[in-house]
């Protein structure tokens, strides 16, 4: 049986729920496509938390996604009812002479600072002794080190986030078809053919947001370009919560040596949980997400206690309460991806976001809908542009 729509969107992880919900909003007959159920921890998309900052140091290009993103949020909390943003503070710190790269860049706190007076984005940028007196929870500090502190960062809920952007999606005349995997993805004469194991759908335009999917679905440039990486998450026991207050317990990027690797990020535990998350990055070894381990061994756990955790945070035990592994999707140059398809113009792929997306994709989801409604979006996406590659 053949279904036609309008706008068909491949994977409804954060990009895909984000473009889907305001392909609705704008009254375009849309339909998700989703190989299991969202929002789920199979993908990208899962951990409880998600890092949000405006104060972008990946680059200035970002900071207009995120400022959207934030707004979004506002608007979704206000429509559903959910919680979905926690505004508990971010805290980037390294030593102030560090020069390793985070996420591609390097200088990361500096190029923090320069993005929040480019926007006028409300931030502290304070010193090791300050760190100290402020966030007690910090114990390992050197007495070298720097921070940008910007109140308005904090986390936010990515099952949440998904859940309700579907939500309102359905409400507003969106169809979604979970549990349905996609096999080919065709430009044709009369529009895109999408081949899936239950059916098929005809589309005018189509936007792929498949996360790890993207290069066996789409092929082409898409395999030289885009590298899986499998990525752990760990939530310790706390054995003392004194030193992590409401009050003055941010999310934290800590680059603690001179290596791309020795950094660690964390959130605060929520009221009444006696947790702790934190995790690393690593991109020396590469995945599929068909292959991918997605159990994390008690040794991956002690190995992250060790290197980034012991002697540098308040109260926190080698005890794991919980791990999970997720998948990142990176280009060479830790940038994103939001392009037409290069051979086929009715295509447009959203995707790899490098493991720093989730914090865009609200954003990221409205200019995209523009872009395929209207040939135009209010944010330019250029930067973003595979032109870069060739």
């Amino acid at each position: 049986m053949e279904t036609r729509v309008d706008v068909a969107v491949i994977g409804l992880g954060a990009m895909g729920s984000a473009t889907l919900y305001q392909l609705a909003r704008r009254g375009v007959k849309a339909v998700g496509i989703e190989r299991y159920a969202a929002p789920h921890a199979l993908g990208s998309s899962h951990g409880e938390t998600r890092i949000t900052r405006q104060a972008v140091g990946e680059g200035l290009d970002y900071v207009p996604l995120v400022l959207a993103s934030h707004r979004i949020w506002r608007e979704l909390e206000a429509a559903t009812g959910m919680a979905l943003f926690n505004r508990c503070g971010t805290l980037i710190m390294s030593p102030r002479d560090n020069k390793a790269l985070h996420h591609g860049m390097p200088d990361f706190v500096a190029r923090s600072i320069s993005s929040a007076e480019a926007f006028d984005i409300p931030h502290e940028v304070i010193d090791s002794a300050a760190i100290a007196r402020r966030f007690p929870q910090f114990t390992g500090l050197s007495g070298r080190e720097w921070a940008c502190f910007e109140p308005g960062g904090g986390y936010v809920r990515p099952e949440a986030c998904i859940e309700a952007q579907l939500t309102r999606a359905q409400a507003l005349g969106a169809e979604i078809r979970n549990n349905t995997v996609v096999q080919s993805v065709e430009q044709t004469a009369g529009g895109v053919t999408i081949v899936t194991d239950q059916g098929t759908i005809v589309a005018d335009q189509v936007v792929v947001a498949a996360g790890s999917w993207c290069a066996s679905l789409l092929g082409g440039a898409f395999e030289r370009l885009l590298t899986v990486t499998r990525q752990l998450l760990h939530w310790y026991e706390l054995e003392d919560m004194s030193a992590w207050q409401p009050a003055s317990s941010p999310v934290f990027i800590w680059m603690h040596g001179e290596q791309e690797t020795d950094y660690f990020y964390g959130f605060p535990p929520a009221a009444g949980d006696p947790r702790l998350k934190v995790a690393t990055e690593q991109y020396a070894t590469s995945t599929t997400p068909y292959a991918m381990d997605r159990d994390v061994t008690p040794a991956e756990s002690a190995a992250m206690y060790e290197a980034n955790v012991r002697g540098r945070l308040a109260g926190v035990t080698p005890r794991v309460a919980k791990a999970a592994a997720c998948l990142y999707t990176v280009t060479p140059d830790r940038r994103f991806i939001i392009d037409r398809h290069p051979e086929q113009d009715r295509i447009t792929v959203v995707s790899a976001c490098s493991g720093h997306g989730f914090k865009h994709s609200a954003g990221i989801g409205e200019a995209v809908a523009q872009q395929v409604v209207e040939q135009r979006s209010d944010i330019d996406l250029r930067p973003f542009s595979m032109a870069r590659f060739q």
